[in-house]
């Protein structure tokens, strides 16, 4: 999971010439006639693979002030927490997701877009030039070099494949922030967005929403095509309010803090109600402990 530091914020980019980029990307995407295989010229025609046709039914727009509840770590899966929604890990087990369901809640899927994790059931796959230095903090993972997004997309449009088959409702692409980091590439703002647009495209030809992950430097240009905002600890390093065109835009702004940092819960949840976002409290580890605002 992937949070912003003080340092991690520097070299910031103002945007006009990308915030024109996607523009126009959007104004083509929506206007121009698309090739039958659904893709959009210039964004998903890479990795000689066949996207996903486009879902006709759409995708899962979720409303600003939902609850929510994420778990990611043993023990299992804790379904009986009472949460509008619930992300879990991609390789959750299916009679998770199920139960979810059944209790009426939304399903996210959690899949680590950005970083490359030795444990994953498609570890091999991954060439080794895509990848570079380790995440520091999270062992076995390394950095992934998301400039080549056609060498990834057999890799994630296959785990985007398995969020869809699995019923998942959304997806949450995780480490999407990576220019901003020590990756041991030289990645820049454009090529996240580029690789951020990309993601979306993908979700949405499979009828799944998406979530920005963190990544406020690109919320202005991300909030008209992303359906809502996952952030973590952005009370405590103070980018909170960057997040608030999401709900502007009528789009939900989910929240985490952590309990291995020092600061006061209820200054936060008093800041995220006039902010209007989702807020909740959990151990780094996302396991099912978890504390709501009053």
């Amino acid at each position: 999971m992937n949070s912003i530091a003080p340092g991690k914020k520097q070299n910031r980019m103002r945007r006009g010439a990308l915030l024109t980029f996607l523009l126009l990307f959007l104004f083509i995407a929506g206007c121009l006639p698309q090739p039958e295989s659904g893709q959009v010229p210039g964004i998903t025609a890479v990795g000689g693979s066949t996207p996903a046709p486009v879902s006709p039914a759409g995708w899962w727009q979720p409303a600003v002030g939902l609850t929510w509840q994420i778990q990611l770590s043993e023990p299992e899966v804790d379904t009986s927490v009472d949460a509008n929604v619930f992300e879990v890990d991609l390789y959750v087990d299916q009679s998770v997701i199920d139960a979810l369901h059944a209790k009426g809640s939304r399903v996210v899927c959690y899949v680590s877009v950005g970083s490359y994790e030795d444990w994953r059931p498609d570890a091999a796959q991954f060439p080794a030039e895509l990848l570079g230095k380790d995440y520091e903090g999270w062992p076995g993972e390394k950095w992934l070099d998301i400039r080549q997004i056609d060498k990834l997309a057999p890799i994630l449009r296959a785990r985007l494949d398995l969020c869809k088959t699995k019923g998942f409702d959304a997806l949450e692409p995780d480490n999407l922030e990576s220019y901003t980091n020590d990756t041991g590439f030289p990645l820049t703002y454009a090529d996240q967005l580029r690789f951020a647009l990309w993601l979306a495209e993908e979700a949405h030809a499979r009828g799944l929403a998406i979530a920005q992950k963190n990544a406020p430097d690109q919320a202005g240009d991300l909030a008209g095509l992303y359906d809502f905002a996952v952030i973590e600890d952005a009370f405590y390093y103070d980018w909170a309010d960057e997040m608030s065109v999401y709900i502007q835009a009528g789009k939900p702004v989910f929240a985490v803090e952590y309990t291995d940092l020092e600061w006061n819960f209820m200054d936060y949840c008093r800041a995220s109600r006039k902010l209007g976002f989702s807020l909740i409290l959990k151990h780094r580890e996302l396991d099912n402990w978890l504390k709501t605002c009053p």
